[in-house]
């Protein structure tokens, strides 16, 4: 297969792992906050050591490439690109909330029913969030919406909805289905990108390192519920 760098800082959690075949051979991770900047060179210098310990070298860099924090995604690409021109090999993007619902797939017993809706925090009520199956496939685009109470009604309807991720804390306050279902402490990380990575490795899915940028989705599409509309404006 590959030996493969991952970096993921798409959230307040920094992460770098290095894995081949299958098995993860070194795993870092920092929970205590945003210092991406500061840990993201020590992290992948350790890693680098490691891959030379074994007498190895890196085949291609996977990063996390959002949406998700700002800064973190700009630290996070701009590190695996630097690696990237440095070791002369490819790189691959890993969609950061294609990455949540895998690992909420590979470590949750889900019913065949039940629908995955990372979700990452933004600001307010507003988080970044997708539609995924049971088995991890996508269903929907990658949006960014200003949270109510009706907002997945109709997911919900139809059974189990899993809200994973940073932002499912401020979900819980909101939605009161009982198919509603939390994982906020589920986060995303880089030794978690392992399957993504190896499969995209396998296919030749790499980013042009030159002009690549995270998918910051900036912009916020924000939608009013039918049920607070004003009649007659």
């Amino acid at each position: 297969m590959a030996l493969i760098l991952h970096i993921e800082t798409s959230t307040n959690v920094c992460s770098v792992a290095l894995s081949l075949d299958g098995n993860i051979l070194f795993s870092k991770i920092e929970r205590k906050g945003l210092s991406h900047a500061a840990l993201i060179g020590p992290f992948g210098d350790e890693a680098l050591k490691v891959a030379q310990q074994h007498g190895l070298k890196i085949d291609a860099v996977a990063v996390s490439s959002g949406p998700g924090s700002y800064t973190g995604l700009r630290i996070g690409v701009s590190a695996a690109k630097g690696i990237c021109y440095a070791l002369h090999v490819p790189m691959i993007a890993v969609p950061t909330l294609a990455l949540i619902a895998d690992m909420c797939v590979r470590t949750r017993n889900l019913p065949e029913k039940a629908r995955i809706r990372p979700v990452l925090d933004a600001r307010r009520m507003e988080v970044y969030t997708g539609l995924y199956g049971s088995d991890g496939s996508s269903l929907g685009p990658t949006e960014a919406l200003v949270v109510m109470e009706d907002s997945f009604d109709k997911e919900l309807s139809a059974g189990p909805v899993f809200f994973v991720g940073n932002g499912a804390k401020k979900l819980r306050t909101v939605l009161k289905s009982e198919n509603a279902i939390f994982e906020e402490d589920l986060q995303p990380l880089a030794e978690a990108m392992m399957p993504l990575a190896e499969k995209a490795f396998s296919e030749s899915l790499f980013v042009n390192v030159a002009y690549f940028e995270p998918f910051y989705l900036k912009e916020f599409v924000a939608t009013v519920s039918k049920k607070h509309i004003i009649p007659g404006h």
